[in-house]
């Protein structure tokens, strides 16, 4: 798989994932792709939620690894 087709994928996952966080009033943002590790940015009812850290790991970074090959983790841009 090259860099292209791993970014489309992970942009993918991003776009399928995206109404999870919406409907709490939250966003994601991708933000680039770097050795494996995908930086996203949490935005709006996010920032500063109590479920952060799980929305993080739970949904971004398990749905992430579950379905992109390459990615090995996620990481958050402030």
């Amino acid at each position: 798989m090259t860099y292209e087709e791993i970014i489309q994928e992970i942009k993918e996952v991003i776009e399928m994932i995206r109404p999870y966080i919406n409907r709490d009033g939250g966003d994601i943002e991708f933000v680039k792709f770097e050795d494996g590790i995908v930086f996203v940015k949490l935005k709006g009812a996010c920032v500063g939620c109590v479920g952060f850290e799980s929305t993080l790991s739970e949904l971004v970074e398990d749905t992430l690894l579950e379905r992109v090959p390459g990615v090995i983790g996620v990481e958050h841009l402030w």
